[in-house]
């Protein structure tokens, strides 16, 4: 696996005014791999990105690229490029002109700009549109001009920090498919910041989740939202109902004063822990054949379910469903043993 490794940061750390970004930073990208760093603001993920594209210093720690020290590497000679969400456009130069200025700066010929410029056009859907000025096209065509502009001097590594971010709903959703397929078929590698949870978890092979300058969780999609490492990564990808109970014994675990089989084991005789259950994961049946009830205080159509707000007494559970239960009505929730998630209590330092 070592072998292809393109990129490594090594115990990184940057404080700004002793107030600390990252915290040895620890982290491997692969070649050809779609890498997310996906937090909320203030998490560390643009000081990463940043640090990765030579914009800025670490305190301390080694970035590695294919296994040599880069900490001294100014920018322009990291074979990285990067997209910001303000396209940083030239407005004096049109389309052709914006996309060709890195191949001219090194000087190539003419007809070498010239094919390597059409080929951009056509990959990002702008073909024709060479002549055209810069402050005619619309923001997503504005951004397909800023990624072209990046890909056209074939770095192995594209940093793209919240590009996406300008953008309406729609069109949003439209360029996240477009830079999955561009990134595939070109193969290179992305690293990508956000804060949208949906954004990374549609477009990713690899979510770094991260908080306070810390990462918080590193896998799939699918490993950070079924299983996440702990409540913070819980509650930030997707929706959760998280609670605090007693872990009885391995595969075994009490809150709400009651107790459930679960799947998880490793945890100490009567250890406190937090619970945490998907909206999704939680089937409204009869009253009487629930393991828990509650009363339904709201119910919400959501474009694919409802979700209901059910009060259980010590504890309102979210719940999504394709079915209703109307408001004020006495119901039972049953959750499955794989669908019952346990984390260590986050420790509070005083």
């Amino acid at each position: 696996m070592t072998d292809s490794i393109i990129l490594q940061l090594e115990n990184v750390s940057k404080a700004y005014d002793d107030t600390p970004a990252l915290v040895d930073l620890s982290l491997y990208i692969r070649k050809n791999e779609f890498v997310t760093l996906l937090g909320p603001s203030g998490c560390g993920k643009t000081t990463t990105l940043r640090i990765i594209g030579g914009f800025e210093d670490a305190d301390s720690g080694n970035l590695l690229f294919e296994g040599k020290n880069i900490n001294d590497l100014p920018a322009y000679k990291r074979m990285v490029n990067t997209v910001f969400q303000k396209y940083a456009l030239f407005p004096h130069l049109n389309v052709f002109d914006n996309i060709a200025f890195g191949l001219k700066i090194k000087k190539m010929e003419k007809e070498v700009i010239r094919e390597k410029v059409e080929h951009m056009l056509k990959l990002v859907n702008l073909k024709g549109f060479g002549k055209r000025s810069v402050n005619s096209l619309s923001g997503g065509q504005q951004q397909r001009v800023a990624i072209a502009r990046a890909l056209v001097n074939e770095p192995e590594v594209l940093l793209l920090d919240e590009p996406l971010g300008a953008l309406d709903l729609k069109l949003r959703k439209e360029m996240q498919v477009e830079l999955k397929n561009m990134q595939q078929s070109l193969g290179i590698t992305f690293i990508y910041v956000t804060h949208d949870q949906e954004e990374a978890l549609s477009m990713s092979d690899t979510i770094v989740v991260m908080n306070d300058g810390v990462i918080q969780q590193i896998g799939s999609p699918e490993d950070i939202y079924n299983e996440p490492k702990n409540a913070f990564v819980a509650d930030f990808i997707g929706e959760s109902n998280i609670l605090g109970g007693v872990m009885e014994e391995d595969y075994l675990v009490s809150f709400m004063d009651k107790t459930f089989q679960c799947v998880d084991k490793g945890f100490g005789p009567k250890e406190e822990v937090d619970v945490v259950i998907r909206p999704e994961d939680i089937k409204v049946v009869p009253w009487e054949d629930g393991m828990l009830g509650g009363i339904v205080q709201s119910a919400t159509f959501k474009g694919v379910h409802y979700e209901m707000l059910i009060d259980g007494g010590s504890f309102t559970w979210m719940v999504h469903s394709t079915i209703m239960a109307p408001e004020d009505s006495k119901v039972g929730l049953q959750i499955l043993p794989n669908d019952i998630h346990i984390m260590k209590k986050k420790v509070v330092a005083e």
